[in-house]
């Protein structure tokens, strides 16, 4: 196993970090690896905030579920799928000419783009010694997230990711048998149940390990418990104000 393949093997998510800044030298060079990313024909349809301030950081804290490690990390970056510039950028040509940028499909492009451009500036930070962990919780009040970013039409906040120096060492979560992700010529669900079931097993003792040996759910039950309770169905009518998936 090479040294790229070691650094992906061993991901885990940090939510406490120790008291020690990430340089700007850090942040630009994490974000220009994020840009060397796949962007679909070359649209790179993102944008990203570095917050650092602790009065900033503590607001997005608060509208994000209350998850501390936003407060403690010292970045905390947020990835918007931002089709903004890509309309200020047809306008000088289109004039008043129609376009779609308020399509489906180019709200699927952006949202793609950030997800990208984010996976490799955390691979990025995690090869200097920091840590991170994505927070999606910045879409529970995603309305009010936007407008303390100052964010404008067709850009939205996608996640955020915390960026910091670890003052912890998790255990590596387990994920599912690559027999139940990877398929050969065609989709084949035949064995669905029973790869579900060996996560489960596997799931739940690595659970019980974490917690201290309590008692422990498995995954299908809490992806069962997720599915059964409404979450953040606002994200509709917010994407569509902004001017997303018009048509």
């Amino acid at each position: 196993m090479n040294e790229t393949l070691s650094l992906l093997m061993n991901h885990r998510s940090i939510r406490k970090y120790a008291d020690r800044p990430v340089t700007e030298e850090q942040l630009k060079t994490i974000i220009a690896a994020g840009q060397m990313a796949s962007s679909s024909s070359s649209v790179q349809a993102y944008s990203v905030i570095a917050v650092t301030d602790s009065e900033q950081k503590r607001v997005l804290s608060a509208l994000s579920g209350n998850q501390r490690y936003i407060e403690e990390c010292p970045v905390f970056l947020i990835w918007c799928a931002d089709l903004f510039r890509l309309k200020k950028a047809g306008e000088a040509h289109l004039g008043d000419q129609g376009t779609y940028v308020d399509s489906t499909e180019n709200f699927i492009v952006a949202t793609v783009d950030a997800a990208l451009a984010a996976q490799n500036a955390a691979v990025a930070a995690e090869s200097m010694g920091l840590g991170i962990v994505y927070i999606g919780g910045v879409r529970n009040q995603i309305a009010e997230v936007a407008e303390h970013l100052k964010l404008p039409e067709l850009v939205y906040p996608v996640f955020g990711m915390c960026v910091g120096y670890p003052d912890q060492n998790p255990g590596i979560r387990p994920r599912l048998p690559q027999g139940s992700v990877l398929h050969h010529g065609t989709y084949d669900g035949s064995k669905t149940a029973e790869e579900v079931k060996s996560y489960d097993d596997t799931y739940t003792e690595y659970m019980r390990a974490r917690s201290g040996g309590k008692p422990a759910a498995s995954w299908s039950q809490f992806m069962a418990k997720r599915l059964a309770e409404p979450v953040r169905l606002h994200m509709k009518d917010f994407l569509q104000e902004k001017g997303f998936m018009k048509r």
